[in-house]
């Protein structure tokens, strides 16, 4: 041992700066080599742009059979500006209910909706829903409605509200996916759609023609353009987590028909 001490006293100093110095390299690597882990997302986006290729421009007359009295008393004008008829536009995806399943959360967002009556029209006319989604149906105007559907979607006897007066409103549940076409009995113009669909992944464009689908699982899946006057439209759109996929779609509404409500 003693003939080591020597040895310790001359060398030990150099060989404890060289371990610190080599630890020390371990821990404060540079700060690019660090690899450097975002948040994880659960899938993919899909967005991209809406176009109305022609606007409705002419409309049938309509006659009341029934109405009481009110404001709307006349049937108002329907918008001449194209771009209002974006807000009836719904773009959503088709493909294997399995790779689109969706997590509670979403869906319970999905599952609820309300199409007001005001101004003797339904708002929305357009209402997209996840199937098992409830839609209330509130009465904003100062007559009674009866809101009605003898459509297949909601099954062979459909579903009749009954009449009910401003400030009040009332609920259907949409167990079945499809179109729905919606009616007053007592005003025979107004009209609407709800449209219950399979899984949560739709939207509608906003104001700027945009629309965007987010949180899309992985995959290769039909994106639908739907529009209740015409043919749905469909394009292929693959998925990727993490990533945004862009589809523009061109709405080319028939001239000459009867403007909705």
């Amino acid at each position: 041992m003693h003939l080591l001490k020597p040895f310790l006293v001359r060398f030990a100093p150099a060989l404890l700066a060289s371990t610190i110095f080599a630890n020390t390299a371990v821990f404060a690597r540079p700060a690019d080599r660090v690899p450097v882990q975002g948040p994880r997302r659960a899938g993919g986006r899909i967005e991209g742009t809406v176009e109305i290729s022609s606007a409705l421009s002419t409309r049938r007359t309509v006659f009341r059979i029934y109405s009481d009295p009110g404001i709307g008393g006349v049937p108002a004008p329907p918008p001449r500006d194209p771009a209002a008829e974006l807000h009836n536009v719904v773009l959503y995806l088709d493909g294997d209910p399995e790779q689109l399943h969706a997590p509670a959360a979403r869906l319970e967002s999905r599952r609820h909706g309300s199409m007001a009556q005001h101004d003797e029209r339904f708002v929305p006319h357009v209402l997209p829903v996840v199937q098992g989604a409830t839609v209330d149906f509130p009465n904003e105007d100062d007559v009674y409605h009866n809101v009605f559907s003898l459509s297949a979607a909601v099954g062979p006897k459909g579903f009749d509200l009954g009449r009910y007066p401003k400030g009040t409103s009332r609920s259907f549940t949409f167990d079945r996916p499809g179109t729905v076409q919606v009616s007053c009995h007592i005003h025979s113009d107004m009209s609407a759609t709800v449209l219950v669909l399979a899984n949560p992944y739709f939207a509608s464009p906003d104001d700027g023609h945009h629309f965007v689908i987010d949180d899309v699982p992985e995959g290769d899946y039909t994106i639908v353009g739907w529009h209740e006057r015409i043919k749905p439209i469909q394009q292929r759109v693959h998925v990727v987590a993490g990533q945004t996929a862009t589809v523009d779609f061109n709405i080319p509404l028939p001239q000459g028909e009867k403007s909705r409500r």
